[in-house]
């Protein structure tokens, strides 16, 4: 149930969720796929303002979308950013990872194939996951240059009739559970969490989201 209590809680996890890092001039985009589609046009908005001169898309099916969706997530990213006007020539797709690490090895794979190098990416994921992606590619990319944004919307502006709101509080809590967890399993660098984000995070576990909680 969304309560008082729940929408105070959850603007504590979004704010930590959601780095605010200003795009800088990168090597080139790399979107890493969701049931979130509108992480296209943010990928498109920046490469319209010539921050990189293309676009990586990275994304199969993950425990969500493989349920609802019989086109890999990559696919329909790219789609979406050739309506928004960019070249088919800058893009380049990976659609068969089915988590964030396998988004960042599959995507060193698809380079090497390519025979391209990377120094610097500009790291486009949803608002919640902003934190736990760029914990993701620091670990399995130390020595590439990240930033890392999303679609440009608030707390209150992000759900949809698709992502309503109690989906969104569930992955919020889910992602803070494993930024906590992840570095000691070798997934992630450490990301400190401040008491008041934890706590905040173990009082909406007792309220019962608890859906996309990794197994510990």
């Amino acid at each position: 149930m969304i309560t008082e209590e729940t929408i105070k809680l959850s603007r504590i996890l979004w704010d930590y969720h959601l780095m605010n890092l200003p795009p800088v001039n990168s090597d080139c985009i790399l979107v890493l796929g969701s049931h979130d589609l509108r992480v296209a046009d943010r990928a498109a908005e920046l490469y319209h303002q010539g921050i990189a001169p293309w676009i990586i898309f990275s994304g199969g099916f993950g425990n969500y979308t493989a349920s609802i969706w019989t086109v890999p997530e990559a696919d329909q990213l790219a789609q979406i950013a050739v309506r928004k006007g960019v070249p088919a020539s800058a893009l380049l797709v990976e659609n068969r990872s089915t988590n964030t690490g396998e988004n960042i090895l599959f995507t060193q794979q698809l380079l090497a194939e390519k025979n391209l190098s990377v120094h610097s990416f500009v790291l486009v994921q949803k608002p919640y996951m902003e934190r736990r992606s760029y914990a993701t590619l620091k670990k399995h990319w130390p020595d590439k240059a990240v930033t890392v944004t999303s679609p440009l919307l608030s707390f209150d502006d992000y759900p949809t009739a698709e992502i309503p709101m109690e989906k969104v509080i569930n992955h919020m809590v889910g992602d803070l559970q494993r930024i906590k967890i992840y570095p000691a399993k070798g997934f992630q660098v450490y990301q400190e969490i401040p008491d008041e984000v934890w706590q905040a995070g173990e009082r909406l576990m007792e309220l019962g989201f608890t859906e996309y909680l990794a197994k510990t």
